[in-house]
Order: structure tokens, then sequence, then C-alpha cells
């Protein structure tokens, strides 16, 4: 596959649709509310927001300029720049390859409470055991996986411009459109101004190394950094596309949904929990265990969760149709095979290791890996192991190899690189520090050692 044949985006709008699609999936909606509550609300906020401008801004400017520097995706893209560096590609590719399939379980998930919804108002979807005792089948959930992944598969096959930029064009605008409706809706509820306070005001006696933890460990799972889906990208950006705009379009679009996840559930949590530490603490469960109880409740419930999981599965999508995009486009560039071919081959692997994240709770359920089930291991390699070490290598590559002045040359083809000492700063000095403590926390948290 030559880069005179890649496929590209028509222009500015459709990449940073697309990107932002990618940024904004699952880890804005159901991860990132879940963190702000238990980690101190506002404050939480604040120090994400200013570790989006500076950190998750110097690493997606870089992973997108190495990208459009090369034309290639992330193996061949530091294979081209230095061949002592070509692991680092690998290990970027590792990332996708185990992330599509126990993310598209998920996504599964996410359908089979929006079908919920639409077919019985969700009234079963609020019993305390309606999550677990889903999960634990072997075929029903098999079965919205399967069309999960199936739905992405196709819109993937469909190419960069008539399929990815094409849906992501559609579904970013509507994404957007239903979160500021059930935001509102959510804050205009009695009650919820003790949550909106909560989540929108600092409380600086909140403050802690683990709230930083945790907030940069958030940037990487919600920005879509280390896992080579924006190098994949920026290798499809055209030379006259303004990148550093396009960057902090994609961090508004990115940072806006997760706010406004926030205020969706977060003043929900108070009005029908009162805001207790408990209550707060739910952790990834306050989406599917907590919120449908929510829902149950209001008036008009029924359409308000409808819009909910429909929001949630259109987040999902845009993440999943970037995951398996840059999966599809390594396998093009290395295997040197037609994107069809491509496709078939990253669908029937996802097909497999999925299978075995549903499994994992159902059929095999006895067997673990250092104490996780198969989606909780592939969760833990991918994002507290692999996106670390990639992010930290990819670092040092651009700062002390490469150069910064490389990448900011490519910025600077289509505009003046107005953050460039921003972007030096962090690459080279705060990035590394930030990543090796995410590294070191996340690994000790999992094994139980030190618990953030």
């Amino acid at each position: 596959m030559t880069n005179e044949k890649r496929s590209s985006f028509t222009g500015k709008l459709g990449f940073v649709l697309a990107a932002a699609g990618s940024a904004v999936g699952l880890g804005n909606i159901w991860r990132f509310p879940y963190l702000a509550a238990k980690y101190g609300g506002g404050i939480f906020l604040l120090v994400y927001i200013v570790l989006a401008v500076t950190l998750g801004f110097a690493l997606m400017t870089a992973e997108i300029a190495i990208g459009r520097k090369t034309g290639l995706s992330a193996i061949e893209a530091f294979k081209k720049l230095n061949k002592k560096f070509s692991f680092v590609g690998w290990l970027a590719a590792l990332v996708p390859v185990i992330i599509l399939p126990y993310y598209s379980v998920i996504g599964g998930w996410v359908m089979k409470y929006l079908f919920a919804f639409v077919s019985d108002g969700g009234h079963a979807a609020a019993a305390d055991d309606y999550f677990g005792g889903f999960i634990t089948q072997a075929d029903e959930p098999a079965i919205w996986f399967l069309l999960f992944i199936g739905v992405t598969a196709l819109i993937v096959l469909c190419g960069v411009e008539k399929g990815i930029e094409k849906v992501s064009r559609f579904m970013m605008p509507v994404l957007v459109i239903l979160s500021i409706i059930i935001a509102i809706y959510s804050v205009c509820m009695p009650g919820a101004l003790d949550g909106v306070l909560y989540y929108i005001l600092p409380d600086f006696s909140k403050f802690s190394a683990t709230t930083v933890l945790a907030a940069m460990g958030q940037l990487f799972y919600s920005m879509s950094l280390a896992m080579g889906i924006m190098i994949t990208y920026g290798s499809y950006m055209k030379k006259d596309v303004n990148l550093e705009s396009a960057v902090g379009q994609i961090e508004i679009f990115d940072t806006g949904v997760a706010f406004l996840a926030g205020l969706m559930i977060i003043p929900a949590v108070f009005v029908f929990s009162g805001g207790t530490p408990e209550a707060l603490g739910k952790g990834p469960s306050l989406m599917f265990v907590t919120l449908p109880k929510v829902f149950e409740t209001m008036w008009g419930g029924q359409i308000v969760g409808v819009a909910f999981f429909l929001l949630v599965l259109f987040a999902a999508l845009t993440s999943s149709i970037s995951l398996m995009e840059t999966v599809v486009s390594i396998v093009c560039d290395k295997c040197k095979i037609n994107r069809n071919l491509s496709c078939l081959i990253v669908f029937v692997a996802s097909l497999i290791l999925g299978f075995l994240s549903i499994f994992g709770y159902s059929i095999w359920s006895s067997f673990t890996i250092i104490g996780l089930q198969f989606l909780d291991f592939f969760d833990f390699i991918s994002n507290s192991v692999l996106m670390p070490f990639v992010a930290f290598f990819t670092c040092i590559f651009v700062g002390y190899v490469l150069k910064p002045q490389s990448l900011i040359e490519e910025v600077e083809l289509s505009s003046k690189f107005k953050r460039k000492a921003l972007f030096t700063f962090v690459i080279k000095y705060l990035a590394p520090i930030c990543i090796v403590l995410i590294l070191i926390s996340s690994v000790l948290d999992t094994l139980g050692i030190f618990k953030i």
C-alpha cells in the first residue's frame, strides 16, 4: 500500500469530527462521571481540564503530527522515523487489538439497555439483579456483541470518507445535542442544585495525589492517546489542515461531552440518592445499575432513558470505529493487502477475543488471571500497562531522539504553532514524569498493594 493511494479526510471538519468521535466514547459518558463523583466533583473537573490543555494537548499533537508526517499507521510510522523505536509502534498497535473486542462487548451491553428502555420502559433494567443476571449469561451478551461489532465493521468497510467521516458527521452533532438536552433535564430536577454545585465548584480540601492520578488515567482513556489511533487518523490528514487548531477543537469536543455527562449523572444521583458517599462511590456500575433506577422514578423516564442510552451507543460506536480502523490500517500497511480482506481478518480476530470476555463472566467465570476476569484483565493490560508505556516512549522519542522541532515543523506546514513552547516543555519534561506515576500507581492499585 503506497502513500499515494492512501485514503484521506475531505478536510478539517471531517478530520475533527472523526477524531473527536474517537475521543468521545464510553470513557466520557460512562467513566468520567463516576470518577468525578468519587474524587471530589469540582476539584476533579478542574484538575482534568488543566491536564487536558497541557498533557493531553502535547501528546495528541505529537501523535497526529507523526501520522501526518509519515502518512503511515503506528508500526510503519515509528519504523520510518527511527528503526530502533519501531517497538513503540508495535506496542501502540497492540493496544487497540486488545481493547476493540472487550470494548465491543460493553457496546453490546449498551445496546441491550437501549432495547430494554424501548421495549418496556426500562422497568426490568431497574431491578437490582438485572445487570448481573444479564452479563453472567453466555448467549444473550454474545448476540448483542455480534450486533455491535457487526455495525462497527460495516462502517469501517465503507472506508475513511464514505464510512467513518460520513457517520461521524451525523453522530457527533446528534451526540452533542442529546447531551445538552439530557443535562438540562437533569439539572432542572428539584433538588439537583446541590449536585450541580458539588460538580462545578472545586473544593480544594478534597485535592490529593490520587485525584491527580485518577484524572491523568482518565485523560489517556478518554482522548484515545497512546493506542495508535491519532497516528492513524493523522496519516489521513491533509497537509493544509491547521493541525494545532484541529487538536484544540478535538479537546473542546472531548472535554465538553465529558462535562455534560457529569451534569447528566451527578445531579441525578443527588436527587435520588441524596449525594451520599456510598451513592457517589458506586464506581463503574453507576451507569448500568444506578441510572435505570433514576430513570424509572422520573416523569417521562422512558423517553429520557432511551435518549440517554442512544447517546451512549453513538459514543461507543464512534470509538469502536476508530479502534477497528486503526487495526485495519495496520494490517493493510504491514501485510500489503486490500482493505476488505483486512477488515475480515480484524473482524474474525475480534470475535475470538470478544467471546473470551463474554464467557469470562459466565461459563469460564471460575478462571481468572491475577484475580481478574478476562475483560478486566484485558482492560488492565491495555489501559494500565501498555498505554503508559507507549506514551512514555513516545515522549522520549519525540523529546530526545526525533527532537520536538521536527514535529513543530510539521505543524507549521499549515499555520503558525502558537503553543510550541508548551508542547516542547510538556513532551520533554512534564509528560514523562506524569506517565511514570500513572503506570506505577495503576499497577499497584490493581494488585491491591496501593489503592487510589
